[in-house]
């Protein structure tokens, strides 16, 4: 599984932490990456996160074993275009973003007879702090990283794609994009999206300057991933939004539930409904298997 040459396109928390794990492993020689900021590149080499630097993601991507590509969804497509040339017919290629419809049906369009060489992947981790100087080894373990593998992919290759995450520490799990897509909306996507909403409802009242003064650590914890980076949410949202939209619905039907039994003032009606809630929540765990249908 040693890789000789890690190319990683974007060199911020997700792929600084994936290069530092890999480091950590014993696994990575030489990591070169490439990107726009001049400056987070330097500090990613400084910090030992990365070996070289490169004008371009084809140029990074020559000769590498191992392509991983870590930048904002929509950003995706134009990087599979870019590397799909010098792609090496026994390298790998992966993606980390949180949208997977969208990614396959890029890679599709413009990576030719190097398709099968793709495995989309989403590790389930971050930060609420972007950036490669809060990149961590540890960022991926005891931690899931979900595989969409491609039918032109061959096994071997999505086992070592596999076999990779889980030397950092990741448990696998493989699904259809759809599942994944749809899944994630409900569980990530709608909740980063409610988050930004929420804090905005409060901070933008009158009062709201106030109200936050005595905020605590329910409401830091509620709010927290309201501070996530925009131009990630912003491409995850609009590329996910029909699923985003759907768990929406979901979402206002159960706040209609809560705001009738309010309304109507039947305590005893409310704290059962509020039961039934807590105690789903108390059962449910992190990492929980899923449906067999996923």
């Amino acid at each position: 599984m040693r890789i000789e040459r890690l190319a990683l396109v974007g060199c911020g928390l997700m792929g600084g932490s994936f290069a530092l794990a890999l480091r950590r492993a014993g696994l990575v020689h030489h990591v070169v990456s490439c990107g726009p900021d001049t400056a987070a590149l330097e500090e990613a080499r400084r910090l030992g996160v990365i070996d070289e630097i490169a004008p371009c993601a084809a140029q990074a991507a020559q000769g590498a074993d191992l392509v991983l590509v870590a930048v904002p969804v929509k950003a995706a497509e134009g990087v599979l275009a870019e590397v799909a040339p010098v792609l090496g017919p026994d390298a790998l290629l992966m993606d980390v973003g949180s949208t997977k419809r969208d990614v396959a049906a890029s890679a599709r369009r413009v990576l030719g007879e190097r398709l099968a060489r793709f495995v989309p992947a989403h590790p389930i981790a971050g930060k609420e702090t972007a950036g490669v100087a809060h990149a961590d080894a540890a960022l991926y373990a005891g931690r899931q990283a979900i595989l969409t593998p491609l039918p032109e992919n061959p096994p071997a290759l999505v086992q070592r794609a596999a076999a990779l995450w889980e030397a950092i520490g990741a448990r696998v799990r493989c699904m259809r994009p759809e599942a994944h897509d749809a899944a994630f909306a409900a569980v990530s996507h709608l909740p980063h999206l409610l988050a930004y909403a929420f804090f905005d409802g409060v901070a933008q009242q009158p009062e709201g300057a106030d109200f936050l003064a005595l905020a605590g650590p329910g409401f830091r914890d509620f709010t927290r991933i309201a501070a996530s980076d925009p131009a990630v949410w912003r491409d995850i949202l609009l590329t996910n939004r029909d699923e985003v939209l759907r768990q929406a619905r979901q979402f206002r039907q159960a706040l209609d539930g809560f705001e009738q039994l309010l309304r109507s003032g039947d305590a005893v009606a409310l704290e059962d409904h509020i039961r039934q809630v807590a105690h789903a929540r108390a059962r449910w765990h992190l990492g929980a298997p899923p449906s067999p249908s996923r």
